[in-house]
């Protein structure tokens, strides 16, 4: 059996404990779930006999796996572990007021009626503004180094979970901050506003850390202004995420020569 393989096996196997016992499944999700990492980033072809375990899975679990902590998949991921914020730390109530401070500032930075955040049509590149505002006020304190973190690779990126590396000089503690910007009144939503693709060689966390979401709440577009309204820090620690399988390929897949059975002449003008 390959690499491929293995981790298809291993996952099954996972889902089957999962589904007998929910309360140990977080035990050996790591595991298995850093191997099928492997498997998948290794891109190579998965017999039928080995991706079967995975189609029952599919049929029989609609292809999800429900209340998995994130602390785990990281960990799983990165070797990396989450840490709580401690407030009774001087060090950690330090840097939350710190990036609160900064919050606050980034906050009347954006609302400014002449700030270029106005000018974007879409609100999903409101993001950019914050992070970029969030860098300059945090690397404006002299104890602090704020900046798009390094991957595995040793490239820096900035797509992709998290979105900023946060590090106290002194101590060495490092904050994982994710700005998000979302609707106000919209907390209750079940729509899916976070998302993290484990990948070895592009994974960004490489700090046992505390891991935070920054949300934004925003009133819409009023008079040609983005209205920002609010924010808050998350705490990561007791975070549960969800894993839904599905099967996809690009055009390159698709639109392959030994494939097409037929095509146009010529473009039509």
């Amino acid at each position: 059996m390959n690499q491929a393989g293995r981790g298809c096996d291993d996952f099954y196997r996972v889902v089957m404990l999962n589904r007998k016992h929910r309360g140990s499944f977080a035990l050996c999700f790591a595991g298995c779930l850093s191997a099928f990492t492997a498997s998948v980033e290794a891109e190579v072809e998965v017999a039928a006999n080995e991706v079967k375990p995975l189609i029952t899975w599919l049929l029989e679990d609609e292809g999800r796996l429900d209340d998995v902590p994130f602390s785990d998949v990281v960990s799983a991921v990165s070797g990396c572990q989450v840490l709580p914020v401690d407030s009774r730390d001087p060090v950690d109530a330090w840097m939350a007021d710190a990036l609160a401070t900064a919050l606050n500032d980034c906050m009347a930075e954006l609302n400014v009626a002449s700030h270029p955040i106005h000018r974007v049509g879409r609100v999903n590149e409101i993001s950019r503004y914050v992070e970029d505002s969030l860098l300059k006020l945090l690397n404006a304190k002299e104890e602090l180094l704020c900046e798009i973190p390094v991957n595995a690779s040793g490239g820096r990126q900035r797509s992709g979970y998290p979105d900023l590396r946060l590090l106290h000089r002194e101590s060495g503690r490092v904050f994982y901050i994710d700005p998000k910007i979302y609707k106000l009144g919209s907390e209750q939503s079940s729509f899916r506003t976070f998302y993290f693709e484990p990948k070895k060689a592009t994974n960004k966390i490489l700090d046992d850390a505390s891991h935070l979401i920054v949300g934004v709440a925003h009133g819409g577009k009023v008079d040609g202004q983005w209205q920002l309204k609010h924010w808050k820090m998350v705490d990561l620690i007791d975070f549960n995420v969800r894993l839904k399988a599905e099967f996809q390929a690009s055009n390159r897949d698709l639109y392959q020569p030994t494939a097409i059975i037929r095509k146009s002449n010529d473009p039509v003008d």
